[in-house]
């Protein structure tokens, strides 16, 4: 294990890993899933708006710019870690990250936003039941690390 004595040195260290994948989460939230969410309806703790759902709700359809959101670049991290703590005022942000080539379930898939190359969507890649989406996305949230209060540390 090495030890790092500045940020620097950890920035210096991550630009050597895989793409990372980030999403900086106001402290008692979880990662992936949304369990109170005023921006719009829920299922099962997935919000309606971010993925491709069927007329009844009871299915998640693939589609390449519909998914999660996850900062991919440092830049893109830091502005969504200031927007966080703007609406959490006062409030921990905790950055959750895991790397892009990470063995992820079967039907998800990262990709890149066709308008954002610094942001990346967590996207279905097979049509399945949106519980069966909550259930891969709180998987994807166990094997994701955590940067504790990261207002402080980034």
């Amino acid at each position: 294990m090495e030890q790092f004595k500045t940020t620097e040195d950890l920035r210096e260290y991550i630009k050597t890993l895989d793409k990372i994948c980030a999403r900086p989460t106001p402290e008692g939230s979880h990662p992936t899933l949304y369990i109170d969410h005023s921006q719009g309806a829920m299922i099962h703790g997935v919000r309606e708006k971010d993925y491709f759902l069927t007329p009844d709700k009871q299915w998640v359809l693939p589609h390449t710019q519909m998914g999660l959101s996850f900062s991919a670049h440092w830049s893109h991290l830091k502005d969504q870690l200031k927007i966080k703590s703007k609406h959490n005022k006062g409030q921990a942000i905790n950055v959750f990250w895991i790397l892009e080539e990470a063995d992820i379930p079967g039907g998800l898939k990262f990709e890149p936003d066709v308008k954002d190359p610094q942001h990346y969507l967590l996207t279905v890649t097979e049509r399945m039941l949106i519980s069966q989406l909550a259930q891969k996305l709180s998987w994807v949230a166990d094997r994701m690390t955590v940067i504790r209060d990261a207002r402080k540390a980034l």
